[in-house]
Parts: structure tokens; sequence; C-alpha cells
């Protein structure tokens, strides 16, 4: 499941939902990110996204983990519009026979939703003052770990 949302989300709830009924899976592993007030210079985190155009990109790259990594299943979900700091702004859940495979699936959605995903941001301070947001040197660093010489 991928899905885009403007609204808050319990990823306790998500996780429950996720693991039910899962008889043939042996692990899963999950990522939640929430949105941080960078020292208190945020007040306002604002995600974009062209509706139909991002899913189909996340689900093309979830669709080759899942290839990759031998997942039983997955599940992202991922805010868009204004959030507040301290508000869950992704989650990603993996399932696969090992524990191994879950964890290396949901570290490589997460370096991929944080520095490929087309999704816009854009922080607001307590100013009023706006800056878009790029993803950091590390982020990309983090990314090309995964890519097969």
């Amino acid at each position: 499941m991928i899905a885009l949302t403007d609204q808050t989300f319990d990823p306790g709830v998500l996780l429950t939902a996720f693991c039910k009924g899962r008889t043939e899976t042996g692990a899963v592993a999950t990522f939640t990110g929430l949105a941080r007030a960078e020292q208190g210079a945020t007040t306002t985190l604002e995600l974009e996204a062209y509706p139909g155009f991002t899913e189909a990109e996340i689900s093309r790259i979830a669709d080759g983990a899942r290839d990759r990594f031998k997942l039983d299943d997955f599940s992202i979900v991922h805010r868009v519009g204004q959030i507040a700091p301290g508000d869950a702004i992704v989650f990603v859940a993996t399932a696969a026979g090992h524990r191994r495979a879950a964890f290396e699936a949901c570290d490589f959605l997460m370096d991929y939703l944080k520095s490929r995903a087309p999704f816009w941001k854009k922080e607001t301070g307590p100013d009023g003052a706006a800056r878009w947001i790029e993803p950091r040197p590390q982020d990309h660093a983090d990314i090309t770990r995964w890519e097969t010489p």
C-alpha cells in the first residue's frame, strides 16, 4: 500500500493493521519519521507532491524493493500539506521472511524517500519566512550505497 495524505496518522494503528494476519511473515520492520522543529526555527513544514505521479514513482521503487529484498509486503504512508513539528510525516513498514531483508528494505525505502522521491519541502519559521529544503549531501550519500556497480 502506498498512500499520500494531508491528515495526521497514528503509526501504531498503521503497524497493527499491517501485522494483522501475517502468518507467512517472519519479520516486520518499520520506520516512522517525525517533523522536527530545527532548533525552534521551524513552525510549519509543508510538503508538495504531484498527485498520481508521486505515488507512481514511489510504487515503482517499492516494487523494485519487493523483488530485491524478497518482501512479502510493504506499506508507505507519507504526509503532504502542512505538518506541525512533532507530527508523523512518514511511515514505512516492510514484511519479509527474515529480519535482515525487512530491515534492509525499510532502510532502502527511507533512503529513496528522503533523497529522490518527488516531494517538494518548505519550512516556515516563527518570523513567517519560508525556505525550500533540499536533500542534504548525507541523504545523497546514503542512497548511493544501494546502487550496484
